[in-house]
């Protein structure tokens, strides 16, 4: 059973904002350190396709937790922010499961909007790694900011 989105953004206005949230994402300065891109696929959904390379193993030969973390981190938020028009979001809880390492090659971390509508969202992502099975998966809390999306340069253009 899947939640509805709020419609807090009227259907001509969402386009132009997942771009700008792109935008935002391609913006950031540590996304130059990994090959990955995103695409918000839809209110309250987001996908980030990222490469493991490894630059980014532990001793092990797999992949550090860090970029677990930072991709479905990312998925989580820009589905959640995805929703939200005027503020940036800030992440206040991130619960990560691990269920398989990631060796080297292509994954895809997808997020979806579960719920909240006002100061407090609820967003789920997980991975697809390289081996086509799930790699991680887990839920984040973020909270609406006092930083306008518009202040922000990646946004704003």
């Amino acid at each position: 059973m899947s939640a509805t989105p709020p419609d807090e953004l009227a259907a001509t206005g969402a386009e132009a904002h997942f771009r700008r949230l792109e935008a935002l994402y391609r913006s950031a300065p540590v996304n130059r350190q990994f090959d990955s891109d995103i695409e918000i696929t839809g209110a309250g959904t987001a996908r980030i396709r990222f490469k493991v390379d490894e630059g980014s193993f532990h001793a092990a030969n797999a992949a550090h937790g860090t970029l677990y973390f930072k991709m479905l981190d990312d998925a989580a938020f820009y589905a959640a922010n995805s929703l939200i028009s005027d503020r940036f979001l800030l992440t206040t809880a991130f619960n990560l499961h691990f269920t398989r390492p990631m060796r080297a090659g292509q994954a895809i971390a997808e997020g979806r909007w579960i719920s909240g509508r006002r100061r407090v969202l609820i967003a789920d992502a997980h991975i697809i790694g390289p081996d086509g099975e799930e790699a991680a998966r887990g839920t984040g809390t973020f909270l609406r900011s006092h930083i306008a999306l518009s202040s922000l340069a990646g946004y704003a253009g």
